[in-house]
């Protein structure tokens, strides 16, 4: 899911990530997915294993991969 948000050129998007069980594991996604250029808040929720990024543009899904897997978790696409 992507959307433009209230905020003019920002871009929210819901991916799900696989793997994610507690507290330290959305910290661990949220930190990694954070330094990706352009994203200006991330949060990630366990419970369903939805990340939700809001960034200046829409971000290269390969890059926001990348950030997953380096935090130890598999993204399975948009949410």
């Amino acid at each position: 899911m992507t959307t433009q948000t209230d905020t003019p050129g920002s871009v929210t998007t819901v991916y799900q990530v696989s793997g994610m069980s507690c507290g330290h594991c959305e910290g661990s996604v949220s930190g990694e997915v954070s330094e990706i250029p352009g994203v200006t808040s991330v949060k990630a929720v366990a419970a369903t294993g939805e990340v939700t990024v809001v960034s200046a543009a829409p971000l290269d899904e390969e890059a926001v991969r990348a950030a997953v897997d380096e935090a130890g978790f598999e993204l399975a696409g948009k949410a």
